[in-house]
Order: structure tokens, then C-alpha cells, then sequence
């Protein structure tokens, strides 16, 4: 196979949207897969939409991700630099040279020429194109413009004829009638270049051997097209993946939820979680399993798999899928991820994350079966880091007010008094002989210690619970539970 460069484009108009990490993630895997080259390109020329943090949001959600470039901002290569605004002079070489050739033009209609154009056609019921009327102009009108500094922009001479066709590896051939564009700008007044004309002279210089992107951009690709022929360029190969849809089939947008992976990443998802699943939109590997990692993508990524139908953005999918990775990930790794939020949540703070850390992989380790986000750790385990300071109302219904809880609560603190081991097996053995002894169901102290201890009626195992916090705690807890039973209930 050739060789294989391709890359990532983002403008930094905004943080790393979770369309736009589908894209990068698919020419990551394609330039992987192939011993390829994957490029980093930002695209900052639309200074209006321009945010300050943008670019080392980005960077920082793709390197979060995962994903590290070849070429691109911190990584230069020999095909820099990779920000467009730093590109200039290249596009105006280039445009010069359409100008020189015959095959682009200086337009000098004000807003007010092209408004009253636009009037005109829509009264004919047509689509606006552009009448191309200063292409009659003299070379000598064109010079004494020039000379009084009149505003313009440059536009590209389009073929009246025929058609444009683009070879997509993912749609097929793809036509576009000539007749349907006008000679649309290439240079604004500005003297920034237009998108179209900066990708395409970009992605020449930095020899990109396939364009990968998203479906919006297919509309794109007949003027990068003509642009490509109108400079004598070799044209890259052409690769447009379907839409990102949200479940009522309509565009993705902030109403449906977080769409930016820094957001994701805030509310608690694995970035091993959000690269499963944005890889999960479009593309399925060749057994269908659900749960894989970049290594096992990479082995067997093809474009022949991207789906062309549009991918339906699922949040409950997402979650569960952040449930199986929080349970099934090195437990290290998932406490470190955690540790942010039990310091947000006011439960640890950074020092003790470090002097408590074996404390803390016990309680992640014992909580993590059920949750399915990171905040979801800390608001699990918060009774292991802090004193109860209420009781679940419904269990004090269910297990407070039942005849002799006191009693069965005061002989389990006399079992856990006299074990020498706190370990579960030891404690767990000590309580069911206990019932044994008393001829009861396991429930009957089982439900009402848990609610003493942790002041809930759910979570981890009950023997996990007591080993973690120790002796002292949870005889403490349960004669606070008694106290509380004999003042508030009896």
C-alpha cells in the first residue's frame, strides 16, 4: 500500500466534540493499522469563531484519549507548521498563481452588488449563484481597482458543464453537477483564504494520502475537488463517515446532554469507555463483540466495515458501557480515576488520597460492582470516609422498628468484640454462627447492622463493609444505632 497519511482538522472554535473524536479516532486507527502517519492540523483562520482555550482543550481531550499524533502542534514535522494561521503566505502563492493562469479572478461587487443579485434570482425562483459578471472586467479596470485600494475577493473560475466526481471508499461514486456551483470564493476581503481552499492546499503541501471526515463534508468535496485540478494537484482519497445521530434521529446537540469528551470526562466516564463506544458509531469489528480496546481495533480497523447509515448516539449504552469498564479495570487504575471525585466531593483530600491510598483501593474495590460513573464511587462510599449522619428513612421503617433489633444488634457487636481477625472470612464466619446459634434468618441482622454501619440499606457486602472500616468504627456505629433506636423509635 501506498503511503498513508491522514489527519485530523480541527478549528478551535470550541472544545472536542464527540463527532469530531470519532473522526481523529478512525484516522488514528486507519494510520495505525497501516504504518501510516497521522497528522495534527488546526485550523484557526475563522478568527470570529475563534476561543482562546480551544486549541489546548483540544490537545488535552486527544492526548486524554489516547490518541498521539505524528505531526502536528508540539510534534513538528517537515510538512509544518500546523496552524493555518501561521500558512498565510503559501495561500497567497497559491492564489497568485490561479490568478496569473487564468483560472481564478479578482471580484470587486460590494455586499449591496451581491444582495441585489440574490433578490433578483429569487424572484426567478432560482438558487443564488453568483453571475461571475466580474470576469468581464478589462485588465486595465482590474489594475486601477487594485490601485485604489478597492476591496475584493478571489474567486475561482467553475466549469458551466458536466460534472464532479468523487470516488468515496465508504459511498461509492458520488456526482455533483457543475452547473450547481458558482464561482465561489477562494480568497475573502479579508485576504484570509476560505475553508475550502486552505484544506485543499494544506492537505497537498502535507502530502495527506486519504481525507477521512465526517458526512457534513461531503457537500465540500467537489470544490476541494476542482480546486485540486484547478492547482495541478494529485487528489487524495476520499472517505466520508456517516452522522452522529441523537435517539429521535435529529442532530446531535447540547439538549440531548454532554457532547464535548471534556464534559464526559467531567461527569465521570473512562476514556477507555468513550473510545469503545465512538468506535462503536459507524464501524463494528468482525466477530460483533462490544468490549475491545484501541490495540484490538487497530489489529482489524477497515473503512470496508464503516457503516454508511447514520449512528444513533445512546447515552444508557454509554453508561452501562462505563459500568463493565469501572468493574472490570485494573483496580489501581480505577482508584487513581476515582480519587479527583472523592476530593471534590469533600471525602478525602489530596494528602490523604496519598497517606490513605490502600484505605481507599479497599472502598473502590468493594463499591464498584454497582456503580456505573466515577461520581458515583464517591457518593457510594461516602459512610466509609465520614460519619453517619443520617439514616436511610425507609430502612428505619423496614429494620429499626422491628421487635428485638436492639438485642440481635447488640449481640453481633459482642460477636465482633470478640473475633482476633477482622478479615471478611473471619467476620463473615462469626455472624453465621451467631444465626445458627439464635435460629434465625440471616436477613434478621444482617439488614439492620448494614443500616447501623452505613446508614443505608444497599451497597457492598456487609462482611466487606465491617472488615474495611475496622472494629472500633462499626461498634461505635452500632451503639449509635442502638442509642438512636431506643431515643427516637422506642
Amino acid at each position: 500500500m501506498e503511503d498513508i497519511r491522514v489527519r485530523f482538522a480541527p478549528s478551535p472554535t470550541g472544545y472536542l466534540h464527540i463527532g469530531g473524536a470519532r473522526t481523529a479516532l478512525f484516522n488514528y486507527y486507519f494510520a495505525k493499522r497501516y504504518n501510516g502517519k497521522f497528522i495534527l492540523r488546526i485550523e484557526d483562520t475563522d478568527i470570529e469563531r475563534l476561543k482562546a482555550d480551544s486549541v489546548s482543550q483540544i490537545l488535552s481531550s486527544m492526548k486524554w484519549l489516547g490518541m498521539d499524533w505524528d505531526e502536528g502542534p508540539e510534534k513538528d514535522g517537515e510538512y509544518g507548521p500546523y496552524y493555518q494561521s501561521e500558512r498565510m503566505a503559501l495561500y497567497r502563492k497559491e492564489v497568485d498563481r490561479l490568478v496569473e493562469e487564468g483560472k481564478a479572478y479578482y471580484c470587486f461587487c460590494t455586499e449591496e452588488d451581491i444582495e441585489k443579485e440574490r433578490e433578483e434570482q429569487k424572484k426567478l425562483k432560482l438558487s443564488f449563484r453568483y453571475s461571475g459578471r466580474c470576469l468581464e472586467l478589462s485588465k486595465e479596470e482590474i489594475e486601477k481597482n487594485l490601485h485604489e485600494g478597492k476591496p475584493y475577493v478571489v474567486r475561482i473560475k467553475i466549469p458551466r458543464e458536466g460534472t464532479t466526481e468523487v470516488e468515496d471508499l465508504i459511498r461509492g461514486k458520488v456526482s455533483f453537477d457543475n452547473s450547481q456551483l458558482d464561482d465561489y470564493i477562494i480568497l475573502k476581503s479579508n485576504k484570509i483564504p476560505t475553508y475550502n481552499f486552505a484544506c485543499a492546499v494544506d492537505d497537498h503541501a502535507m502530502k495527506i494520502s486519504h481525507v477521512i471526515r465526517a458526512e457534513e463534508h461531503l457537500s465540500n468535496t467537489p470544490k476541494q475537488v476542482l480546486i485540486y485540478k484547478a492547482l495541478g494537484y494529485e487528489i487524495p482519497k476520499f472517505a466520508h463517515l456517516s452522522m452522529i445521530l441523537a435517539p429521535d434521529r435529529s442532530k446531535l446537540s447540547k439538549r440531548h446532554g454532554a457532547t464535548s469528551v471534556e464534559e464526559f470526562r467531567e461527569r465521570g466516564y473512562l476514556k477507555e469507555t468513550l473510545v469503545n463506544y465512538l468506535t462503536l458509531l459507524g464501524w463494528s469489528s468482525a466477530d460483533e463483540k462490544e468490549i475491545f480496546d484501541m490495540t484490538e481495533t487497530i489489529k482489524e480497523f477497515s473503512l470496508k466495515k464503516v457503516s454508511k447509515t447514520a449512528a444513533i448516539y445512546d447515552i444508557d449504552k454509554l453508561t452501562w458501557m462505563n459500568g463493565v469498564y469501572l468493574r472490570n479495570l485494573d483496580l489501581d487504575y480505577v482508584t487513581r480515576e476515582a480519587i479527583p471525585f472523592l476530593i471534590d466531593k469533600g471525602l478525602v483530600d489530596k494528602e490523604e488520597s496519598e497517606e490513605n491510598y490502600e484505605y481507599i483501593k479497599r472502598v473502590v474495590d468493594a463499591v464498584r460492582e454497582k456503580v456505573k460513573l466515577l461520581p458515583e464511587i464517591a457518593d457510594a462510599s461516602s459512610y466509609f470516609f465520614k460519619e453517619i449522619e443520617e439514616y436511610d428513612p425507609k430502612g428505619i421503617d423496614k429494620r429499626f422498628k422491628k421487635e428485638g433489633v436492639v438485642e440481635l444488634l447488640e449481640k453481633g457487636k459482642e460477636v465482633l468484640t470478640k473475633v482476633s481477625a477482622f478479615d471478611v472470612e473471619t467476620v463473615e464466619k462469626a455472624y453465621r454462627d451467631l444465626i445458627d446459634e439464635l435460629g434465625i434468618k440471616g436477613g434478621d441482622i444482617i439488614h439492620p447492622t448494614r443500616l447501623s454501619i452505613s446508614g443505608r440499606t444497599v451497597g457492598p457486602g456487609l462482611f466487606d463493609i465491617i472488615s474495611i472500616l475496622g472494629k472500633d468504627a462499626c461498634i461505635e456505629r452500632i451503639n449509635r444505632a442502638i442509642e438512636f433506636i431506643n431515643k427516637e423509635i422506642k
